[in-house]
């Protein structure tokens, strides 16, 4: 089970979900994280009926995929589109983008401003939605529970965080530096920040915390 492999499950996963689901696909706009939640656990059916050295495998592939999206830069996109970010919301917001597939997760990465194209981000934002999905967490988790009836191994997986880009430290509430840094995603949410600093946020999501300083570090896995 390689990044390929698992990609490939993925992009299955999408497509199975979206033709059982018909109009209401979640690759569809303006779905929610119900949606994409089933997207996840079809990932982890999928999963499920590999060889269990690979689903232990897969869980490694996974959180190598957190760890290289885990960027300041793509944080304060996070922040912008959900209204605040904490460090589970961040998990939790990457664990969305993985469900895109390869080519957007990649796009966004390197370029997190990006996401302002995406259909599905233009439509939460409309909606003021938030994007996430914690489900994809625990996708190689539930496949190798459902293939044996266990939990993974102890130290089946590790992940080495990279540390912040520190130039990125400000505070992600400065409009005007993340207009600079992040211009389309700005725009896209100029209105909810308008809203918010006249206080009428009660209608929207409320403020979540700032971003957390994480050191660089190995997490044992499960």
């Amino acid at each position: 089970m390689d990044a390929s492999d698992f990609w490939n499950i993925v992009d299955e996963a999408r497509r199975t979900t979206a033709s059982s689901m018909g109009d209401d696909s979640p690759t569809g706009e303006g779905a929610g994280d119900a949606d994409w939640g089933a997207v996840a656990e079809r990932a982890s059916a999928l999963l499920a009926a590999r060889p269990v050295v690979e689903i232990v495998a897969a869980q490694q592939v996974l959180w190598d995929l957190l760890a290289e999206s885990y960027r300041a830069p793509l944080w304060a996109a996070a922040y912008t589109i959900n209204g605040g970010c904490s460090d589970d919301g961040f998990d939790y917001f990457r664990g969305w983008l993985i469900l895109q597939g390869r080519e957007v997760f990649e796009r966004a990465v390197a370029d997190p401003d990006s996401l302002a194209e995406l259909p599905e981000i233009r439509a939460a934002a409309e909606e003021w939605a938030e994007v996430d999905c914690e489900r994809t967490l625990g996708i190689a988790w539930d496949a190798h529970r459902t293939a044996t009836g266990q939990d993974l191994p102890p130290g089946c997986f590790s992940i080495r965080y990279p540390q912040l880009d520190p130039s990125w430290g400000f505070d992600f509430d400065d409009w005007e530096e993340l207009g600079r840094r992040l211009p389309r995603l700005a725009a896209l949410y100029a209105k909810h920040v308008a809203d918010r600093a006249g206080g009428s946020a009660a209608a929207g999501r409320p403020i979540q915390s700032e971003v957390g300083s994480v050191p660089s570090a190995v997490r044992p896995g499960c």
